[in-house]
């Protein structure tokens, strides 16, 4: 279940919401639909359907007049030139991770939302299966980020790969003229952008909190160039934190963050950051690097009159020479198991229409779900010579043991820590504990959940 400590420190923010038409809300039914994914044939599956949906998402921009990309109202409306009688309403909340979980314990979110942070075990709790997974693996690219004991519960909305949204024209003035390859290399560019510019070097985003969790998504495949890792390595690894010694795994990948800090290659005041103004100052170069996935770089480029100034570079490890990249699921659209059987096929059907028709993932610069669909945006020119990773699921029987580590340590890796990371900015910057010792709690937290959970451990993070 839903843990009691998310549940209670959820709080809904303030939300953003527009109607296309009358809302038209689910209604609970017994009856749902037999209808899968793979059965759909656009423009011809469900034209007899006349109801109208909600949608609950993240996208707070999007649902802005003023939004300079493609907004809901506008996918919406190409929806509607061939499915005209399926209406769809969008409410987008902000402090979503958190607003989400309390309004999916609540059950007011309407039929479709993009899922937040539950145990796997709980997807079938909440939502709809799209289809059995091995029939779901033909055509969509992530199918195992929501899929459990052989369903598939969600479908991502655009896929990322995991690098570092940058100024080149910041990088030009700097004199970096090559980009970075290990975290020893990004210190050095980040110390000639101070050196030679006015921009700040790397832009925490610490007051966004959320934003600082974009850190962990690169401890996996992209730190190690390891598949396994992260949902079969990882979870029976003592000392996971722990400094490999060549400049890899998540020891290297949070100290650019702590170096960064205490070398005053970051912002003033941390506690001063501000997301949506620091679009702009990437995109006009009062900003060189901020780590964040590749999601960002549309809103950045849209922020300002420079766009072909921002670009995406790799994260700056190399495994033996190579660099990697994990490639991933972002929030994926779950469909309401109580809705009833209409609110349900016109809620697969529009989800059917984003994924593979839409355009959504390219427009935003992602990576398209739709598995016949290997076009990549041109955000990642400079990711020629690096490997694309997608993490392999877990283990037979293991699907919920990284979520059980990681809240009995309290780790909250990928999974709403911020504040672990903010606490990297915060000690850095007040220079009152050391980073292996900040390392060495994190270890202790984990070894711990090993021993508590009678985890095998198999393998031990230790210097070469």
């Amino acid at each position: 279940m839903i843990s009691a400590k998310k549940i209670a420190a959820a709080a809904i923010a303030g939300l953003c919401a527009f109607s296309l038409a009358a809302c038209g809300g689910s209604s609970s039914s017994s009856s749902g639909t037999s209808l899968k994914y793979t059965d759909i044939d656009l423009g011809t599956t469900g034209k007899d359907i006349k109801t109208s949906i909600k949608l609950y998402t993240q996208r707070t921009d999007m649902a802005q007049d003023s939004y300079p990309g493609t907004s809901w109202k506008e996918y919406i409306a190409e929806f509607n030139k061939l499915y005209p009688d399926i209406e769809v309403n969008v409410e987008a909340g902000t402090n979503y991770g958190d607003s989400a979980m309390t309004r999916l314990q609540g059950g007011d979110w309407g039929d479709i939302m993009m899922i937040p942070a539950i145990d796997k075990a709980e997807l079938s709790n909440y939502f709809l299966s799209y289809g059995s997974t091995d029939g779901m693996d033909k055509v969509i690219k992530y199918v195992h980020d929501k899929e459990y004991k052989g369903e598939v519960y969600g479908i991502s909305s655009t896929g990322n790969a995991m690098g570092i949204v940058y100024n080149k024209k910041v990088f030009q003035e700097a004199g970096v003229t090559e980009l970075p390859k290990t975290p020893e290399e990004f210190i050095g560019a980040l110390q000639a952008v101070k050196d030679k510019t006015s921009a700040i070097p790397l832009y925490t985003n610490y007051a966004a909190g959320w934003t600082m969790g974009a850190w962990d998504a690169y401890i996996g495949a992209t730190a190690t160039g390891d598949a396994k890792y992260m949902n079969q390595e990882l979870e029976h690894t003592k000392d996971p934190f722990s400094d490999p010694g060549d400049d890899t795994h998540a020891y290297n990948v949070y100290k650019i963050l702590y170096d960064a800090v205490s070398d005053g290659l970051t912002e003033d005041d941390y506690s001063t950051t501000d997301w949506e103004s620091s679009k702009a100052k990437m995109n006009n170069g009062e900003i060189a690097t901020m780590v964040l996935g590749s999601w960002a770089v549309s809103q950045m480029k849209d922020a300002g009159d420079n766009p072909d100034d921002v670009g995406y570079m790799p994260f700056p490890i190399s495994v033996d020479g190579k660099q990697y990249t994990s490639s991933g699921a972002d929030y994926a659209y779950g469909i309401n198991k109580d809705s009833d059987k209409d609110h349900q096929e016109a809620a697969m059907i529009f989800v059917k229409w984003m994924t593979e028709k839409s355009n959504f993932a390219y427009n935003e610069g992602g990576i398209s779900v739709a598995k016949d669909n290997d076009t990549l945006p041109e955000l990642y020119e400079d990711f020629g010579d690096v490997e694309f990773v997608v993490d392999e699921p877990a283990l037979d029987g293991e699907e919920d043991l990284f979520n059980t580590l990681n809240t009995e340590s309290e780790l909250a890796i990928n999974a709403g820590g911020d504040a672990r990371i903010q606490a990297i900015v915060e000690h850095a910057a007040n220079k009152d504990q050391s980073y292996d010792d900040m390392v060495n709690e994190w270890n202790s937290k984990w070894n711990s959940a090993l021993e508590s959970e009678g985890v095998e451990v198999k393998y031990t993070t230790v210097a070469k």
